[in-house]
């Protein structure tokens, strides 16, 4: 926070700042008050790194959910839709996979605005719920062979109510823990959300390894499918008690504290200021998400269909070689985060989105060498590019946006971008892939992704151990909130 400056209007006129310069110091004063020690948030270790726990298993459990229609696309296309083409069959699964993002864009408009109303907390809880219950539906439904046209249209149903609860489910979770996190350690806590992403994709992978190398394939096309969608009924419970013991964030409860004081009410006004006041905010949002959510959806969704129908890889073992290179990231991202606390979020960014320009092509001529090694070897090439992205993005896109219009504006942008970019992903390469009958369409689509992302990491600003906008100072012990205040005065105020 800066102090002694004059206003700009005063630097037009030096000679009046001569003349009157007590008075221009106290306008400045007033304008930009010291910092004192009341002005600045002390986190509690333990109500944080609870709150981080909570964020990150909800989340692993949402993704999870989408994890197990990812890896179960050729089993739902055989069960739910006309026996034929089997290409067809692909399509129209990952059709039905892309209609839950379509729906996304909604879900943001409804409960984006809504968290910053009537808080985190409440909207993470009926997100969970929601999700939990979608998910748990779908392994209900009969097959196309049992009641025919209806069971898509069940399943397109349900799909789009995880879509839909889906769309407030990040923006939330990335928001709830960088509020709580103290400015110094934002990039290292807001990674823990990544690792739930990861865990819940790579428990997703190994439980339909599990079970189709137990059950066989015959099986698991009758029955065995659906647990894994009846298992998210249980999980949605754990998830929703976990976020209904938290509190609000600090931040949300000043807002609450400073809107009640002056009788604000945010009510119908904040779609107007996050189009109007926000869009180049969220036009890099949007930009951000698309670059991370392709690169993203291509190695984690749509890589375990790649080597099994385009390089006529064994399911199984496509599988597991994934759930290797998941848990290399996962030992991975937290270090990430810490590494983007100390060195700023921008090169990490940068060097995520280069890395998948460079090595996207070498990583796909290993995939199609097709030996275990070079698989793995290609896997893990962009996987560590990816990384980059994952424990850096969730510190980066909540600090994008002020207090009282961030679940909203990252809530809208990232689910745009998701349902735009995301979503279709597995879609899109298939169709370049049958339209072009090139193996390295996914390289490609990736390239030019990930270098209009990198456009957009120029226009960022670095808000690396900077307190979120709108938001007090936020530090881990009373010693640095003095160091703080000291630094600034001879005369602190206490």
């Amino acid at each position: 926070m800066t102090t002694g400056t004059p206003p700009d209007d005063a630097a037009l006129d030096p000679e009046a700042v001569r003349r009157h310069r007590p008075l221009f110091r106290a306008i400045a004063r007033r304008k930009n008050p010291k910092l004192r020690r009341t002005d600045i948030t002390v986190t509690d270790e333990k109500t944080v790194r609870r709150a981080v726990k909570a964020a990150s298993l909800g989340n692993a459990m949402e993704w999870f959910d989408f994890g197990i229609y990812s890896y179960l696309a050729v089993t739902i296309g055989h069960v739910f839709f006309p026996s034929g083409n089997d290409t067809m069959q692909l399509l129209s699964s990952f059709a039905t996979f892309a209609v839950a993002f379509l729906v996304r864009p909604l879900g943001g408009l409804y409960f984006g605005p809504l968290g910053d109303r009537v808080g985190r907390k409440k909207v993470l809880a009926l997100t969970m719920i929601l999700m939990a219950l979608g998910t748990f539906c779908i392994g209900l439904i009969p097959s196309y062979a049992s009641i025919g046209f209806w069971a898509p249209v069940l399943l397109i149903f349900f799909r789009l109510l995880q879509g839909f609860s889906t769309g407030g489910e990040y923006g939330g979770a990335s928001t709830f823990i960088a509020e709580y996190a103290p400015d110094k350690k934002r990039g290292y806590f807001g990674s823990f959300l990544e690792l739930g992403t990861l865990a819940g994709y790579a428990s997703a992978a190994a439980l339909v390894v599990t079970l189709t190398e137990w059950l066989g394939d015959g099986t698991m096309e009758d029955w065995g499918w659906r647990v894994p969608f009846l298992v998210a009924g249980p999980l949605g419970l754990v998830g929703l008690y976990l976020r209904l013991r938290l509190e609000e964030t600090p931040a949300f409860q000043r807002l609450e504290e400073e809107m009640a004081d002056e009788h604000i009410t945010s009510e119908g006004t904040e779609l107007k200021e996050i189009f109007v006041a926000q869009w180049q905010r969220l036009l890099l949002c949007v930009v951000l998400v698309a670059a991370y959510n392709i690169c993203h959806y291509m190695l984690l969704s749509y890589m375990p269909t790649y080597l099994t129908d385009e390089l006529d890889y064994d399911d199984s073992h496509g599988l597991l070689i994934l759930v290797g290179t998941m848990v290399v990231l996962m030992c991975l991202v937290n270090q990430v985060g810490r590494l983007n606390d100390r060195i700023g979020r921008k090169p990490l960014l940068a060097a995520g989105m280069g890395g998948f320009i460079l090595l996207s092509v070498p990583a796909f001529w290993l995939l199609q060498e097709g030996s275990f090694a070079a698989v793995t070897a290609g896997m893990l090439m962009l996987g560590l590019p990816l990384v980059c992205l994952l424990g850096t993005m969730s510190a980066v896109l909540p600090a994008l946006f002020a207090t009282n219009v961030r679940y909203g504006s990252l809530s809208i942008g990232y689910n745009l971008a998701a349902s735009l970019f995301g979503g279709t992903t597995p879609l899109v390469i298939t169709g370049l892939i049958s339209l072009t009958g090139s193996d390295m369409m996914p390289a490609v689509y990736a390239i030019v992704a990930a270098s209009v992302g990198l456009v957009a990491v120029v226009f960022i600003k670095e808000t690396a151990r900077q307190p979120l906008e709108g938001s007090q100072p936020s530090v881990s012990t009373h010693k640095e909130a003095v160091e703080m205040v000291t630094s600034q005065t001879q005369d602190p105020t206490f």
